[in-house]
């Protein structure tokens, strides 16, 4: 029995949905058997072929042949004189299959079986996306910009599954245009109104887990171990890694060959700072590797309230406290302490605050050279010119002004 229009129904299903044979014809007989029920009462006595590759599909009614005015359920029994219509030499007790038509059923009940297929083929697809993504959860994957918006980005894969990669999972300086191969990691999958949502990252940690094991064999294979990893996205990142065998160097084997391994990976984190430490269980020791590359003087360290006290010479305290404050701010996140830095010297009693100057430089000016670690006159004075343009981001001319009214003050 051809299912006439459900034939080319089954066809499409069977070439472009992502569902395989066996699942299809047990979803086409469910469907089936479910409209046979409500027509028939029961669909137990009903057999369903289903030949995909065909759209065929046949439905057959098993009744048994009971004596005339015997029939107590129609939907099971016939009786003798009509089953011999169908054919001469039936008797009593005899099962009779009788094919069920296309045309039995009401143009309602066919739309109502379409709808249900289309239901129930697309409940399993959202299905089969959802469990494939959710295996899924911190790989790396590579799709292709399909529609980018202000708050997010629509990304389709290799399968043309669509993902969204968030404007807060985005490195500050991406900027993606349709066409575009995106790297991102998986990072959590849930269902909305009943459909799979894949968010990626670009910002986790994990994704730059995810990178370092693919650029660095000694990590993938295990003979590096990877303890913390801290991030502040497109600026800088702390990764402490450790290795058990004393023939390894951790450090240089992450970082590679003249910066062979780690290039890669700044490149695709939008020229992320990327520092690699040497991880130690001594707090004291890894505070100091953290902040490099400013030199650490002494530290003294308060177990119970986790903050340490970390000394060293003016000249250090910008390095240390690095651009925007990420520098120490990364540091502390990635020892688990709560750093703060002090000027190892006794106090300058010729030096001025720059908070004194607020009349003649604007405090915003003033703020930005505190975030570098430079709240006197002397600390302002004691580094070059460039490397305050380049540490603040102000403007020469701003800079200029600055140290003008500072050396004003000594002359």
């Amino acid at each position: 029995m051809k299912t006439l229009d459900l034939s080319g129904s089954f066809q499409e299903f069977k070439e472009f949905k992502n569902i395989d044979r066996e699942t299809l014809m047990r979803i086409l007989e469910e469907v089936f058997r479910s409209a046979l029920a409500k027509r028939y009462g029961s669909e137990d006595n009903f057999d369903i072929i289903v030949n995909i590759d065909k759209g065929d599909l046949e439905i057959f009614r098993n009744r048994t042949i009971v004596e005339d005015g015997q029939v107590s359920d129609p939907s099971r029994e016939i009786a003798l004189s009509d089953a011999v219509k169908i054919e001469s030499d039936f008797e009593v007790g005899e099962e009779l299959s009788e094919p069920i038509r296309m045309t039995d059923f009401g143009r309602r009940e066919i739309l109502s079986i379409r709808q249900n297929l289309v239901g129930k083929i697309q409940d399993y697809e959202k299905s089969l996306i959802f469990q494939k993504y959710r295996d899924k959860v911190g790989e790396v994957i590579v799709g292709e910009v399909y529609q980018p918006w202000n708050k997010e980005v629509l990304i389709l894969d290799d399968e043309k599954i669509e993902l969204i990669l968030p404007k807060n999972e985005q490195i500050p300086a991406d900027r993606f245009r349709k066409g575009d191969t995106v790297r991102a990691v998986v990072l959590k999958v849930e269902m909305r109104n009943n459909n799979p949502v894949i968010i990626l990252s670009r910002t986790s940690p994990i994704f730059l887990e995810r990178l370092l094991e693919a650029e660095v064999p000694e990590i993938y294979d295990g003979l590096i171990t990877i303890r913390n990893i801290v991030r502040q996205p497109g600026e800088r990142a702390k990764i402490a890694v450790e290795s058990y065998d004393d023939r390894i160097d951790p450090v240089g084997s992450c970082v590679g060959v003249k910066g062979g391994r780690i290039h890669g990976i700044v490149r695709e984190l939008r020229n992320e700072n990327i520092d690699v430490i040497n991880y130690s269980s001594r707090p004291d020791l890894m505070i100091q590797r953290a902040l490099s590359p400013a030199k650490v003087t002494s530290i003294k360290i308060n177990e119970e309230e986790k903050k340490a006290e970390v000394f060293m010479q003016p000249d250090q305290v910008s390095l240390a406290i690095g651009k925007g404050g990420y520098n120490i701010k990364l540091a502390s996140r990635l020892v688990g302490y709560e750093i703060e830095v002090y000027r190892d010297t006794d106090e300058d009693y010729d030096d001025v605050a720059l908070a004194e100057f607020n009349d003649e430089i604007e405090q915003w000016v003033i703020d930005e050279l505190i975030k570098i670690g430079c709240d006197t006159a002397k600390s302002v004075l004691s580094l070059p010119k460039q490397e305050l343009i380049t540490r603040t981001d102000l403007e020469e001319e701003t800079i200029d002004h600055v140290l003008d009214v500072l050396k004003s003050e000594f002359e």
